[in-house]
């Protein structure tokens, strides 16, 4: 069995930064707000800092459960999110920031209210 208190704090961790990714992304309305100006930029900073931060959390978080948590919420694909913090964190410099808005409007709150269920499914 494992730490099931570690397990809900790393949750906590990934949920904060989506809220934070929500936030930071509600003046966002095309790609091109975030490569047209110096503030939009740093909002893809700020973002893609977030998005790492999940990624590496995923990854602990498999490490703590000994990959027995995430495979039963099966509607979020935990491997892409895992992936786009090696992509952000690798590739930086390559950084498509379509991709990024389209993760921001699409995916981000899903993978919020799916870490708001596994967290609450725990305690």
């Amino acid at each position: 069995m494992y730490d099931k208190e570690l397990a809900i704090e790393i949750l906590r961790q990934i949920y904060q930064s989506t809220q934070k990714i929500i936030a930071r992304f509600k003046p966002i309305n095309t790609p091109e707000d975030f490569t047209g100006s110096e503030t939009g930029m740093e909002k893809l900073d700020a973002i893609c800092m977030q998005m790492i931060a999940i990624g590496e959390n995923l990854k602990n978080l498999d490490k703590v459960t000994e990959h027995s948590l995430l495979a039963n919420y099966p509607q979020i694909e935990w491997n892409k999110v895992k992936a786009m913090r090696d992509i952000i964190s690798h590739h930086y410099f390559d950084l498509n920031a379509e991709a990024i808005f389209e993760v921001c409007k699409n995916r981000i709150q899903p993978l919020a209210l799916v870490i708001k269920k596994i967290e609450d499914d725990l305690i």
